[in-house]
């Protein structure tokens, strides 16, 4: 039974089993909740930036990707998915089933701040866990199943994102007690979800023409690019600001430099990419944004205004030169999720080591770290590369088994059948369109006979490549 009250000045109170009271400012509580509905929006965020990117025929699939993230995970957290990563009765590696189903998880000081009760901790955190899996489950574009992938979020939010969460933010954690840093998600968030990106686009193999023109397309709708890129800068706010657990000058520096890392980040990709094709690209622009937001996440309470320059820098030219990564090891990775999360992280993660400040930390009057090598605490570089390769080799290694698990059980199987690759995931799958029209000869290369609008018909290319069957525009 919950048994609060509020004082004189406004602020809520509540007592442990003890009687002890415990005092909440209701200035905290608001902000959290704010931050929590502006990392929910990241969400659709996600889908539109994905959706752009891709051919038109496949559009929908990768917005209705993004919602099935919302909808399971949030089944999945309150099922048992908090109490793994968050109970007090945790291990070094993963929680037990104390909180099964939420039940005790009310008024009493969460485990992640004693300023906020546990119940506003647990939905917060709830959207780190649904945006992580949206994050992954994005590497199944233009050719996965979208049945089969509600199994895999389900189960891979479980064995994945849970005991990654548990080691690195739960007072127990291994990570934690080693004195790994992580504000806001370096490797439970980005690392994980790049890293199974990339077992995803292994598991899955090429894309139907992959390594001729007939890929090389350009994205189909560079406004939902910039579009989910608008999303995901403005929700970055709640996800980083809000990490810090209270309404304090820790939030706000954490704001500051998310905000600095993301537009030098997307200042550096565009440049990069000047370089070569003398175009000044929006697509790159949003790009490297992401990538300095990826590359701040892990230091956002950590580190001063200055180093957020380096991040964006860096996070901007690592991630841009990690999209060649696929072609030099032969995987198709259609967003470059691996490229920006994957990679974005660890540099995030590795930096942090190295610019991470005590008293920068210090800005909420209450955490106390020894610092980075801007403090003389040159073995937190050790500290931060164990946490990165143990991610990175965990969520690889076991999102691998669930796909082979899964590619065995009858109607599991992710990879979607040739005809419906070349048809389109959304026709194929969804029965749906993101567009009342979607233009497939230029695609797949074959005679298409049309019937437009006014009646009229439009006549075959004769320079397709001849097929004994067409196929006609939805």
């Amino acid at each position: 039974m919950v048994n609060v009250t509020y004082d004189a000045s406004g602020s809520l109170i509540a007592y442990t089993p003890d009687g002890e009271e415990v005092v909440y400012n209701l200035g905290d509580m608001a902000f959290i909740v704010t931050c929590m509905a502006l990392v929910w929006l990241m969400v659709p965020g996600v889908g539109f930036f994905y959706s752009g990117l891709l051919r038109r025929k496949n559009a929908l699939s990768m917005i209705y990707t993004s919602l099935a993230s919302i909808a399971v995970v949030s089944f999945q957290w309150f099922f048992w998915g908090y109490s793994l990563a968050f109970s007090d009765g945790a291990n070094a590696f993963i929680g037990d089933l104390k909180y099964f189903a939420l039940k005790g998880v009310l008024d009493q000081p969460s485990i992640g701040s004693s300023r906020i009760p546990a119940l506003l901790f647990c939905i917060y955190q709830c959207m780190f866990a649904i945006i992580t899996a949206a994050l992954a489950v994005g590497a199944i574009a233009e050719r996965g199943r979208l049945g089969p992938i509600l199994v895999f979020i389900f189960v891979w939010t479980t064995i994945v994102y849970d005991p990654i969460a548990c080691w690195t933010w739960n007072g127990a954690g291994w990570s934690f007690v080693l004195g790994g840093l992580d504000f806001a998600g370096g490797t439970p968030v980005h690392i994980s979800s790049g890293t199974a990106a990339l077992a995803i686009s292994v598991y899955l193999g090429k894309r139907r023409g992959y390594g001729t023109e007939r890929l090389a397309y350009k994205p189909h709708n560079t406004t939902y690019v910039v579009l989910g890129t608008v999303f995901l800068w403005f929700g970055w706010f709640g996800f980083n600001g809000g990490s810090a657990l209270s309404a304090n000058l820790r939030a706000i520096q954490a704001c500051i430099v998310t905000n600095l890392a993301a537009a030098v980040g997307g200042i550096t990709w565009m440049l990069w990419d000047y370089r070569i094709e003398k175009k000044w690209s929006a697509v790159g622009f949003c790009s490297g944004a992401i990538s300095g937001l990826v590359a701040i996440t892990p230091a956002a309470g950590y580190v001063g205004s200055p180093a957020a320059v380096l991040f964006g820098v860096l996070g901007g030219t690592v991630c841009n030169f990690a999209t060649q990564l696929k072609f030099l090891l032969g995987y198709d990775d259609a967003l470059d999720i691996f490229a920006t999360h994957g990679v974005g992280g660890i540099v995030g993660n590795l930096l942090t080591a190295l610019f991470a400040q005590a008293s920068v930390a210090g800005f909420d009057g209450i955490t106390e770290i020894p610092g980075g090598w801007l403090d003389k605490n040159y073995i937190q570089l050790g500290y931060q590369v164990a946490d990165s390769v143990a991610g990175f080799a965990y969520s690889f290694v076991m999102t691998t088994i669930i796909l082979w698990i899964m590619h065995y059980i009858p109607g599991l199987r992710l990879r979607a059948s040739e005809e419906a690759e070349i048809l389109g995931i959304d026709d194929a799958e969804m029965g749906e369109f993101a567009y009342d029209y979607v233009g497939l000869e230029q695609e797949i290369g074959q005679t298409v006979s049309t019937v437009g609008a006014t009646g009229g018909s439009r006549e075959p290319d004769h320079h397709a490549p001849k097929s004994s069957s067409s196929i006609t525009e939805k």
